[in-house]
């Protein structure tokens, strides 16, 4: 009589597995326990002010770099150290300045004093934007949705394609003579 031969199991790796089990469904249910009190105690997002009560960010716009200040007050802008008015002479690029403070309805509310180096007008002060932007939200985290909807916390990355060689610019080629 052939028998088949039985595959050796012993009752301690019986137990084991059922250890195992046993834990898995306690962290389960931990777990469950768990996710809706830590969900609710710790905010997605938390004011990050300055010592001095200021919120500080870093916009940035092609080459333009823009470190921003934002504190509450009347609505006082500030670039290089001259009024927006001087330093931001066309109307349009006072627009784009002022654009995150029209979405979040802010306007003549906070106090700005900026920064900012690199580029010329047009992407200074769209790194002024971006940066007023991020300060806003690091001073009312709950501003984060309109502005993330309007999409002003992006940045922009956009920039000058380079020069290539045998062209006359990055996609300009030099005059084509046929004789």
């Amino acid at each position: 009589m052939a028998t088949t031969p039985r595959k050796k199991t012993s009752s301690l790796t019986g137990i084991k597995t059922a250890i195992k089990e046993q834990a898995k469904e306690e962290k389960a249910a931990e777990a469950v326990v768990a996710s809706p009190v830590a969900a609710e105690e710790a905010p997605a997002h938390v004011k990050k002010l300055d010592k001095y009560g200021r919120a500080c960010a870093t916009g940035k716009r092609k080459n333009a770099i823009a470190r921003v200040w934002l504190k509450p007050g009347s609505g006082k802008i500030t670039v290089n150290g001259r009024p927006v008015e001087v330093y931001f002479a066309r109307p349009v690029l006072r627009m784009i300045v002022n654009q995150p403070f029209a979405v979040a309805d802010r306007t003549n509310q906070f106090d700005v004093e900026v920064n900012v180096v690199g580029g010329g007008l047009s992407g200074q002060a769209g790194a002024v934007k971006h940066g007023i932007s991020k300060a806003l939200t690091y001073f009312e985290p709950e501003l984060r949705k309109p502005l993330k909807v309007a999409k002003f916390l992006r940045r922009d990355p956009r920039v000058v394609e380079r020069k290539k060689y045998g062209r006359v610019k990055a996609r300009r080629r030099f005059q084509f003579s046929k004789r």
